[in-house]
């Protein structure tokens, strides 16, 4: 991988709790790579010969992370497999969906089983190398209720683009079009989780939706960006990309 030299060990500090615990959202099924991960959830899809998800758990433990949550839907048998024979260690809890919920509702869920004040929560087909302990500092020198680490781009329409005032704090999420340059939500986000689990959301909802969406403007979401390593292996492209640049990769 072309910038693994960015992935380097930190250790952050956290107030008021003994780890740094994470959401990893593992559910999702990866139906634009059918001909690849028919029957298994898209953050196990293989990549350089191993599930992407062991390169997620790799990048957040050399970050000081050293607590899991992993949400999982129907397909949960082939990721405990995985979490069992490979990483006997680590510490863990699973939050298994009996229906689909939702990004909002898996992250409602899972935050339930959470054992500290703010988790990081991010997907577990995405990797977005950022440094845990700079977005982890500005979440609590902010005092949000979530902070979303951000990617600078050029030349892009695949996503939307964020926008920030001058102290950081989020003021709008604009649609999906193509943008000569801006930020994008690269969903890893430090999340407040008593603050979270108050908001009254619905049990199926959509975080991106119901929750980032309608808290615009309420002094409550802060965004940090962080210009590092980033792959969405949900696009069968990116897909292909990543079997060349995880090469060799541990």
């Amino acid at each position: 991988m072309p910038e693994v030299k960015i992935i380097e060990p930190q250790v952050p500090s956290l107030e008021g709790g003994g780890g740094i615990q994470a959401i990893i959202l593992a559910g999702g099924l990866g139906t634009r790579l059918r001909t690849v991960v028919s029957d298994l959830p898209k953050c196990m899809a293989p990549v350089a010969g191993k599930p992407f998800l062991h390169y997620v758990i790799q990048h957040l433990l050399t970050q000081g992370v050293n607590q899991f949550i992993f949400s999982l839907g129907y397909l949960s048998t082939p990721i405990e497999t995985f979490l069992t024979s490979n990483y006997p260690l680590l510490q863990y809890h699973l939050s298994i969906e009996k229906e689909p919920l939702g990004t909002g509702g898996a992250i409602q869920l899972a935050a339930k089983k959470a054992t500290e004040k703010n988790v990081l929560v991010l997907n577990g087909d995405t990797l977005f190398a950022i440094n845990v302990k700079q977005l982890l500092d500005t979440h609590f020198n902010k005092h949000a209720a979530c902070t979303l680490t951000l990617k600078p781009m050029k030349d892009f329409d695949r996503y939307g683009a964020v926008e920030l005032n001058d102290q950081d704090s989020i003021v709008s999420f604009k649609e999906k079009k193509f943008y000569t340059a801006g930020y994008i939500n690269g969903g890893v986000y430090a999340l407040n989780v008593k603050q979270f689990l108050q908001e009254g959301l619905p049990k199926k909802c959509s975080f991106e939706k119901d929750y980032l969406e309608k808290n615009v403007n309420e002094n409550k979401l802060y965004g940090m960006v962080q210009d590092k390593y980033f792959i969405d292996i949900g696009i069968p492209e990116d897909y292909e990309r990543a079997q060349t640049e995880f090469a060799g990769f541990q």
